[in-house]
């Protein structure tokens, strides 16, 4: 089973306790809040919700590409920018959206309060630009929900220990958002993006994929790690593991997303297979004549999300995200060994409950491809997955014959 670096759950002191009286952590990402039209949007949304009787939390995303604009603003100043100033930096995008959240609630009659992260409470570990939270001190946040006020946090940051800001990687919002929703009992967790829920593929390659009413904390977690981008990896591990109840839905309509919830819950539709998701941003190493205790722990001193890993005699396989090519690159060279890798692999993934008790998968999985012509080069599995590291090329036409083969835009295939 995939598993993510686990933080055990943020701290809520026993004199800041309440009962939820039925809070609500609503989550929005960029594309949410792309322009000031969206982001009117979302404020009246917001309103919707706390007009509905319930204590409002808003997580916002930055507007549109203002994140990627910075990032490619620090790296016309400078070659190799410190990871500090970075997170100074990219940290100012959330906050502008919750500022201007805030001026535009005022205005339609409500109270409101925008908070930093480090306002907000969210306690995170030293690491710049990858931070993970340690600690939640909801205090204040309580206190403006105590007198009826809609709190915006800004997402994606926080406050390390030795009182320094930072931000959490790609997808940081939604782990504040899921933190946020264990540390003050709410009700539900809601993500709004740009997609309606989630699919049984991505629908942009596969026209008939069909949005799931509700799939298991277990099966998303394996989506995420597989490539599905609509929940961060680390947030659905948290929520899992904390009950926090969350619903995937567009910023755009009112429909019913996507529940992630337990696999006992009778909204899940059991079937065998829920998904094929594919991942094109992974590297594939092979090392020979380093100690894997000793080369894993490196790579995890460097901050290196390691996916995959197989070992086969003396060689070592693992995938690692593209972008940390130079510090995966950087360790091997120190450990010395022999070590080669390919960037022009891609994953294609098969998740489903369904297969600990149905026999034949694999060789469906593995038929389906071989009519392709395709022959994995690397192969992982667990209870509920099979994942297949395929040349790039051939990604696409795997992933809408792996749908096919298994009747995904069927209910209940």
């Amino acid at each position: 089973m995939t598993t993510a670096e686990y933080q055990p759950l943020p701290g809520v002191a026993a004199d800041e306790e309440r009962p939820s009286g039925g809070t609500v952590v609503m989550k929005f990402g960029g594309t949410s809040v792309g322009d000031t039209e969206r982001l009117l949007r979302v404020v009246r949304r917001l309103v919707a919700a706390h007009e509905e009787g319930n204590r409002v939390v808003g997580v916002l995303s930055a507007m549109g590409r203002t994140t990627d604009e910075l990032v490619d603003l620090a790296h016309q100043i400078s070659e190799r920018p410190k990871p500090r100033a970075m997170d100074m930096l990219i940290s100012v995008g959330e906050r502008i959206s919750c500022a201007l959240a805030e001026m535009a609630i005022e205005d339609l009659g409500h109270q409101a309060i925008s908070l930093t992260g480090s306002q907000a409470g969210i306690v995170t570990d030293t690491t710049h630009t990858k931070a993970k939270i340690v600690d939640v001190r909801a205090r204040r946040i309580h206190q403006a929900l105590d007198e009826d006020r809609i709190v915006l946090v800004a997402g994606f940051q926080g406050v390390s220990t030795e009182q320094e800001v930072t931000t959490l990687g790609r997808g940081g919002s939604d782990m504040t958002a899921v933190v946020l929703a264990a540390a003050l009992g709410a009700d539900r967790c809601e993500i709004y993006t740009d997609v309606d829920g989630v699919y049984t593929a991505d629908p942009r390659l596969v026209p008939g994929a069909r949005k799931l009413n509700a799939i298991s904390y277990d099966e998303m977690l394996e989506l995420a790690a597989s490539g599905a981008k609509v929940l961060q990896l680390r947030s659905v591990e948290f929520a899992r593991n904390h009950g926090v109840k969350l619903h995937v839905r567009s910023s755009f309509g009112d429909a019913e997303g996507t529940w992630i919830t337990r696999e006992d819950d009778p909204l899940l539709e059991k079937a065998m297979i829920s998904g094929v998701t594919h991942a094109l941003d992974e590297t594939v190493y092979r090392v020979e004549g380093i100690q894997p205790a000793r080369l894993f722990a490196e790579l995890a001193e460097a901050n290196v999300n390691v996916d995959t890993i197989l070992q086969a005699g003396g060689e070592v396989v693992f995938s690692a995200p593209d972008g940390d090519h130079a510090e995966v690159s950087a360790v091997l060279d120190r450990l010395g060994g022999r070590w080669s890798s390919r960037d022009d692999l891609g994953k294609v993934s098969i998740v489903g409950a369904g297969m600990k008790s149905h026999p034949g998968v694999a060789a469906k999985a593995f038929a389906t491809l071989d009519e392709l012509g395709i022959q994995p080069e690397v192969v992982t599995t667990s209870p509920i997955k099979i994942s297949c590291h395929i040349p790039d090329a051939d990604l696409e036409r795997a992933v809408v014959a792996l749908h096919e083969a298994f009747e995904l835009e069927r209910v209940n295939a």
